[in-house]
């Protein structure tokens, strides 16, 4: 039976060990918080401090910084980055390779389509077509 963590050297020489979710096989860093029902796909990654609520979706190349909230039910598709200390709201959706930047926050149910960039700070709403709405 194969190990169950990798570790990564970052490009300061700091190390950080990764443990494999149950439920996906990403890869979660120590001192990240993710409930057993997310599904947390290969190829995915989230890091110390984050924490990904019950039904929540990061999938394959997806990226949650340090400090990120992803919320219950929320969906994170292929290659989207959730920047560090930004907050998904439950049910939202974030889109094919797009960028939710630092601090940043998106309601809860907002639906951000693919190759978006939410800037450091943005707070953003939806209507249930996917418009933003002001914030």
């Amino acid at each position: 039976m194969g190990k169950n963590y990798v570790d990564i050297e970052r490009d300061n020489g700091e190390t950080l060990r990764y443990r494999k979710h149950v439920n996906g096989r990403g890869l979660i860093a120590h001192g990240a918080k993710v409930h057993a029902s997310a599904f947390v796909e290969t190829g995915a990654y989230v890091e110390p401090g984050a924490q990904v609520a019950a039904g929540a979706r990061i999938l394959r190349g997806a990226w949650v910084e340090s400090d990120a909230f992803v919320g219950r039910d929320a969906l994170v598709e292929e290659h989207a980055h959730i920047g560090r200390g930004a907050a998904i709201g439950p049910g939202a959706r974030i889109g094919v390779r797009t960028h939710v930047g630092d601090h940043a926050r998106v309601a809860s149910g907002a639906l951000i389509g693919d190759d978006e960039t939410i800037a450091d700070g943005q707070a953003v709403a939806t209507d249930r077509r996917g418009l933003w709405l002001a914030a």
